[in-house]
């Protein structure tokens, strides 16, 4: 059936202008090359990353921005804006006749969607480039519609020096995300475009103040209300441009790498990184020359991190460009936790069991602690929590250095030997390459129950990094019965309740220190970018310092339980308060058998364990029965509902 003349017509002069739309496509390539805002999890800015060459254009969308904006804007500069194709004939014929009378252009006629040609594609101002530009404003408005037209012309518009678009512009100017923009600063983001270096405000202030009171005066500005235009003009105008958001520079550029979104998100939270950049800052002043430090924290069960500095990022003598939390090094003695908990696991050793801290050579190898000296016969939370070599060296001889590192690479910390060397007992004090956030990943699996997980800087699903729920890396009993032993004071002072452990790899080139408490997880890593040694330098004495610091940054969160976790564990009991055990004593030599254990005093109910596992006790929870599985050393403790703790050593004698 053949079509009308009429519409005949019509769809051929369609056709054509398609075809003449895909010969000579609209050039967004300026749309497109972009810079990128990094925000927090909550959706505050962190960081402002500019566009190839240095520009400050930041995209944003018309949605994104307040409508008072908007309105000012499309009142000032397109008023027919909502019902035009690209041009407004209206306009057009307004601007020549008032050309013809006066013999000079008096207002170009322009609408926004031609604004938004002439700033994708800058050409001299000519008649002809106004054509060119009517013309690209119709395909602008086919291609994107309005609101994308809005969208071009929103991050183009030019705010004076490298910086363009209104996002960029609110940040220099106001320090505030546009989204926050009142009206005042709205009406000078709509000014600044006309003539966006004579009417810079930090160079220009008086100017800018005009324009920008002109504009809250514009008939249809907004459709703002007396009072309000008032209020807007009685304020002052910025006078100087403020520095782009720089906070986590290296997790920024982490994020936004690859990324196509304008807006990228992060898991991060503003105001504890503002913080903890801060308290790097005053640690990093007082490192030696070349020494950086690298600091992490993150959300034990999600383990989401909140805060990550990974080096001076301004600081070229210590390497401020690269990302020392992903930088493989030695941990030292900061893996024992994982070869303690992985020994009581298996059986290999409890708590109280005491190990010997004496000279031993392991073929040719005769590990010395980092002291010189020898403890002699010790319990094992006694050992790890005094970071004995030898006892470590030992239980790791037991368990196998294969499984230690299997165990290591399911936790999401990949070992990293020396090429061709094979997994070795010098595991147990250090021997293998891991980062900051791995180490604090492994960590975190101590603190929250022996669960696999990677931290993770972008929000999402949980990482999952070990095997399957029916293969667990490492069992919840085991993995509590070390966060008790590490839960232990700051010795410098610091917040209670956290569990830590500190690490110094070989001639002091990294000092470690790792800790958590009930709802966090924090690494501390101090040393030198290039590797080379920091003299005296320990986890104890730099990192563990600070870890104490982060911890007083965060909510506090101690660990419930934590005074009988260390008791159990073979901790300090604290204050007794009359809570009494009655039998065994302390040095008890038992035989094999039923024991009946007996306590008087203190708060009811009373509750009992032996090596840190519950044991069953008598109605009147006075007592409790006790059958030992065999001949050892075993502790014996008493809890009372205050939290007062009282332990006794024993040893049960076998067979004579």
């Amino acid at each position: 059936m053949a079509l009308p003349g009429g519409m005949a017509a019509l769809a051929l002069l369609g056709g054509g202008l398609l075809a003449l739309d895909r010969a000579f496509p609209p050039d967004l390539s300026r749309l497109e090359a972009v810079g990128r805002v990094v925000v927090d999890r909550e959706g505050r800015v962190l960081s402002a990353l500019p566009a190839p060459g240095g520009v400050w254009r930041l995209p944003v969308g018309a949605a994104e921005v307040p409508g008072h904006l908007v309105a000012m804007l499309v009142a000032a500069e397109d008023r027919r804006f909502r019902w035009h194709f690209g041009v407004d004939p209206l306009a057009v014929m307004r601007a020549a006749a008032q050309w013809v009378r006066a013999g000079r252009v008096v207002s170009g006629g322009s609408t926004l969607s031609m604004q938004a040609a002439r700033l994708l594609e800058p050409r001299p101002r000519t008649l002809r480039s106004k054509a060119i530009e009517a013309l690209r404003a119709v395909q602008l408005e086919w291609r994107l519609g309005k609101q994308g037209v809005l969208g071009a012309w929103l991050t183009l518009a030019p705010m004076g020096g490298n910086l363009e678009g209104v996002r960029a512009g609110s940040l220099a100017w106001f320090g505030r995300p546009v989204e926050r923009v009142g009206v005042a600063e709205a009406a000078l983001l709509v000014a600044v475009p006309r003539r966006p270096e004579a009417l810079r405000p930090d160079r220009h202030p008086e100017a800018a103040l005009a324009a920008r009171d002109a504009m809250l005066r514009r008939r249809g500005a907004g459709a703002l209300p007396e009072w309000e235009r008032l209020a807007a003009a009685a304020e002052p105008v910025p006078r100087t441009r403020r520095a782009m958001p720089g906070l986590a520079p290296h997790v920024s550029r982490e994020v936004a790498r690859g990324q196509a979104a304008p807006v990228v998100r992060t898991t991060l939270d503003a105001g504890l990184q503002r913080g903890l950049e801060a308290l790097a800052a005053e640690v990093l002043r007082g490192l030696p020359a070349r020494a950086s430090a690298a600091v992490v924290v993150a959300e034990l069960g999600s383990r989401e991190v909140r805060a990550l500095v990974a080096g001076d990022w301004l600081a070229e003598g210590r390497a401020g460009a690269l990302d020392l939390s992903r930088a493989v090094r030695s941990p030292g003695s900061a893996l024992k936790p994982l070869l303690y908990a992985m020994a009581f696991e298996r059986g290999l050793a409890g708590p109280g069991t005491v190990m010997e801290d004496l000279p031993r050579r392991f073929g040719d190898w005769a590990p010395e602690n980092y002291a010189r000296g020898f403890s002699g016969r010790v319990t094992a939370a006694d050992a790890l929590r005094q970071s004995l070599n030898l006892p470590a060296v030992a239980l790791m001889d037991a368990l196998g250095p294969l499984r230690f590192a299997s165990a290591l690479k399911a936790l999401g910390a990949v070992p990293r030997l020396p090429p061709g060397a094979p997994a070795a007992l010098p595991l147990a004090l250090g021997g293998v390459g891991v980062t900051l956030r791995e180490l604090a990943g492994v960590t975190a699996a101590i603190g929250d129950g022996g669960r696999a997980g990677r931290l993770r800087v972008r929000p999402g699903p949980a990482e999952a990094a070990g095997p399957p729920a029916s293969a667990p890396v490492l069992g919840p009993r085991a993995a509590e019965a070390v966060a008790g032993i590490l839960v232990q004071p700051f010795p410098g002072g610091g917040p209670e309740g956290v569990g830590w452990k500190t690490g110094t790899s070989w001639g002091g080139r990294d000092a470690w220190a790792v800790g958590f408490d009930a709802r966090h997880v924090a690494g501390v890593w101090v040393g030198r970018p290039d590797g080379t040694a920091i003299p005296g330098a320990t986890g104890r004495g730099l990192a563990l310092p600070v870890l104490a610091r982060v911890f007083g940054l965060l909510p506090a969160a101690p660990r419930p339980g934590a005074v009988a976790a260390r008791v159990a564990a073979g901790g300090p009991a604290g204050t007794v308060d009359g809570l009494r055990l009655l039998f065994p004593p302390a040095g008890a030599v038992i035989g094999e058998g039923s024991v009946v254990i007996r306590a008087a005093g203190g708060q009811r109910p009373l509750f009992f364990l032996v090596d840190g596992v519950p044991v069953a006790s008598g109605a009147a929870r006075r007592e409790a029965g006790w059958t030992p599985p065999g001949p050892g050393f075993y502790r014996v403790t008493v809890l009372d509902a205050a939290g007062a703790a009282v332990s006794a050593p024993v040893r049960v004698r076998g067979p004579e």
